[in-house]
């Protein structure tokens, strides 16, 4: 299948291990790429037409709608069944009426990007791919192992070991306030989400949240700094998160892939 653009030639000489290592010592990330003028891509992002054809190959059913839920547009049972259809047809929906204030989602937004376009000292401070770490920046968690890196860098705010206390003052400086309000508000509306689970599945309200799913948690913000050459690499692969739930908030751009259980059709 062709993809209309030709991918580049990669010599049989190549040595991707040397490529990456060099890549991940500079612990500038893809920003750092970018910062330095290179006018093509290095080599550990490109794909393969094929492949690029394959992660781009989406749904192509125009009439399908993802499902929205309001959480004030009707009776808490209500609310709850629609959960429920969204969750096992879809297997994601769209929250309004949650109750976040605009001007922490956009300060979050505002503050990683902030974030990302400091100088690298401040990034290469965080920078390390210790899993332990509650505050890390990192390009590509599977770097090593991935066939093809993702064009992004990422700040990740870690809380997966719940009887810790979390460190407030690893964050960096220009966006530790907004990051903190939205962690806040998430994990509120995350226990929300779950007593209404709860409720549609005929457990009790609290059920789920007495599982503690909501102590663990993990923050992951990417960063998709301008790509000279676009139709080469991806952003994002196609994957599965490896959690219980996730909350996304996605910025103006928007252009998020999803697709529907098989089921749909």
């Amino acid at each position: 299948m062709e993809t209309g653009e030709p991918t580049k030639q990669i010599p049989c000489h190549y040595d991707r291990t040397k490529e990456l290592k060099t890549f991940d010592d500079t612990k500038a990330g893809v920003k750092g790429l970018v910062d330095s003028g290179i006018q093509s891509i290095p080599r550990i992002f490109i794909r393969s037409s094929e492949e690029l054809a394959q992660e781009l190959n989406t749904c192509d059913n125009p009439n399908l709608q993802v499902p929205i839920i309001d959480l004030k547009s009707a009776q808490h049972e209500e609310i709850a069944k629609r959960i429920l259809s969204a969750s096992s047809e879809w297997g994601f929906f769209q929250v309004v009426n949650h109750d976040i204030p605009i001007d922490v989602l956009e300060g979050l937004i505002e503050g990683i990007r902030r974030f990302n376009e400091e100088d690298d000292d401040a990034k290469k401070a965080l920078y390390t791919r210790e899993r332990t770490k509650q505050v890390k920046f990192e390009s590509n968690y599977d770097l090593y192992r991935s066939r093809a890196a993702n064009w992004r860098d990422t700040l990740t705010v870690n809380h997966l070991h719940s009887g810790t206390q979390f460190d407030a003052s690893q964050l960096p400086a220009i966006c530790r306030d907004v990051t903190m309000e939205y962690i806040g508000h998430a994990i509120k509306l995350g226990e929300s989400l779950l007593e209404l689970l709860s409720e549609a599945l005929g457990l009790k309200s609290g059920q789920l949240r007495a599982t503690e799913c909501t102590k663990g948690w993990s923050m992951v913000c990417h960063y998709y700094p301008d790509c000279p050459e676009p139709q080469l690499t991806l952003g994002c692969s196609k994957h599965t998160d490896p959690s219980f739930f996730t909350i996304l908030l996605q910025d103006r751009i928007g252009g998020f892939p999803s697709s529907p259980s098989k089921s749909m059709g």
